[in-house]
């Protein structure tokens, strides 16, 4: 779409309206119109953009989409260009993007224009102007680090993190202070971490955001992490994992009692899981009940608990009182010790369903994990539904991707890490697609994120195996044996379909 289209229709006009324009063919503009626009508002609309309007009605939640994607990400200019240093005394833009204190009296949104006036301090502009850029580049986080004289921002996106920009020691104690402010935290603290959350709008939608910040030797940094409440919406079909994954899945969630596990590292997407199993559920008929650290994001009719250290609220201590809330469903965040994990397999044990992650590797280290935390082998056996490996890889840029011919040297890993069979000879993928880079992806050649998953089932030669006490790699193996893949394996077809690189699974996955 052409730039002057949005130059000349503000955001604010679009959002009222209910009329965003979409494409611009030179003499017809197609906009979507939302539930709420009117025939009078659609005549504002045209007069405003000064071209005849082709119309297509959408939902509302698709008409926030298209907000987001016409006003974050193609007509809302970056206040700073990547690699620049920000100091204190820059100017900036009146169309400066805000922020949402705890103690603001009203929202305003990070795309309104003149949401932040020029008068305001510095670092009041610097950092909505941040949040605004993270949020149109799809940041999940980003990092307020101090360096030696300075401070330097990064943005992580798709997993991964970049530098954007270096600031002077000046602007980074500034930006810090006015992140403390927003959360509510205490400024003048600076020996000791903190954490706080505060809430932003993007295109109408909050966006909730939590804030971590750290002593170091430099000085004070801070995480900023951006919560997209969409994951809360998710069911298990849009996750894109296998079919078969999903059904075993859909029936572990639906079984009346037991315990289900979803593993992988930080970052892999455990949370969205579990959120989406949780869509499984009848929670209009069930007493659904959580303990998460921290509630990250709002689930409809589930009562969600925050563990809190301070004044000694752990997850057993949670658990414990939860059970006696007669729930038949019970979502714990992470079953991080011996306690919180007997008190969760008993409720497994006891007529209860029980959802939980575990920072695991594996989908069979989730049992030598249980078992090292001192329960029983037998009690796993017991009650174990069934355990997900996941991981999160860069899905590549559709625009700039590219296929290449398989080199003798890449067939080899494909074979080595059992991506393929070692049988299977080395054309068993012919070609793979890579990574260019273009203005789509900001270079990167990676747009957006897919997951790889491993379902480890609890089958009766599964049980025997845990009752056995066998190691991790041999209920690995045993799953494989009734036809579920590993991760890598489980890759394949993401390969074969040009959805992601070679590099990225192997980056990914445990070599």
């Amino acid at each position: 779409m052409n730039a002057p289209v949005i130059a000349d229709y503000p955001f604010e006009l679009a959002q009222e309206f209910g009329v965003v324009p979409v494409a611009d063919d030179g003499g017809a503009v197609a906009v979507a119109t939302a539930p709420h626009m009117t025939v009078a508002a659609l005549a504002a609309a045209r007069q405003r953009i000064g071209k005849p309007l082709r119309t297509q009605a959408v939902d509302e939640t698709r008409f926030r989409q298209l907000l987001t994607q016409w006003y974050a990400q193609a007509g809302v200019p970056r206040a700073v260009d990547s690699g620049t240093t920000l100091s204190a005394s820059a100017s900036s833009t009146p169309a400066a993007a805000s922020v949402l204190s705890a103690n603001d009296d009203g929202p305003t949104d990070l795309l309104a224009t003149g949401s932040v006036t020029s008068d305001e301090a510095p670092a009041v502009r610097i950092v909505g102007e941040l949040l605004r850029d993270a949020l149109a580049r799809g940041a999940s986080d980003v990092h307020l680090d101090a360096t030696h004289g300075g401070g330097r921002v990064r943005f992580r996106v798709d997993g991964v993190l970049g530098d954007v920009r270096d600031t002077d020691a000046a602007t980074h104690a500034a930006m810090i202070a006015r992140c403390k402010v927003m959360a509510n935290l205490d400024i003048a603290e600076r020996r000791l971490p903190q954490d706080g959350r505060l809430q932003v709008l993007i295109a109408g939608c909050r966006v909730d955001v939590r804030i971590a910040t750290l002593p170091t030797q430099y000085g004070e940094r801070a995480v900023l992490r951006l919560l997209d409440t969409s994951a809360a919406r998710l069911d298990l079909e849009s996750l894109g994992c296998p079919a078969a994954t999903v059904a075993a899945l859909r029936q572990a969630v639906r079984a009346p009692h037991g315990l289900v596990l979803v593993t992988g590292p930080t970052g892999s997407g455990k949370t969205t899981t579990l959120y989406a199993a949780v869509s499984e559920l009848d929670r209009e008929r069930l007493n659904v009940v959580s303990v998460e650290d921290p509630v990250e994001y709002a689930l409809d009719r589930v009562a969600q608990t925050q563990v809190n250290p301070r004044i000694e609220l752990s997850f057993a201590r949670a658990l414990r009182s939860i059970l006696r809330h007669d729930p038949d469903v019970i979502i714990v965040g992470e079953i991080r010790d011996r306690e919180t994990a007997e008190i969760a397999i008993q409720a497994s044990l006891t007529g209860h369903l029980v959802l939980a992650s575990l920072h695991t590797n594996t989908a069979g280290a989730a049992v030598t994990r249980l078992v090292d935390m001192g329960v029983e082998p037998y009690l796993i056996a017991s009650s174990l539904r069934g355990v997900v490996a996941q991981r999160l890889v860069r899905r590549l840029c559709p625009q700039c991707r590219h296929v290449a011919p398989t080199t003798p040297s890449e067939a080899a890993l494909l074979i080595q890490h059992g991506v393929v069979p070692s049988g299977a000879g080395t054309g068993a993928i012919a070609a793979l697609y890579q990574s260019r880079g273009c203005a789509q992806c900001n270079d990167t050649g990676y747009r957006g994120r897919i997951g790889l998953y491993r379902w480890l089932p609890a089958s009766s030669a599964v049980v025997r195996g845990i009752h056995d006490r066998v190691a991790d790699t041999a209920l690995e193996a045993l799953a494989s044996e009734q036809g579920w893949p590993a991760l890598a394996p489980a890759a394949r077809d993401t390969l074969e379909r040009g959805e992601t690189s070679l590099a990225e699974v192997l980056r990914v996955v445990a070599l």
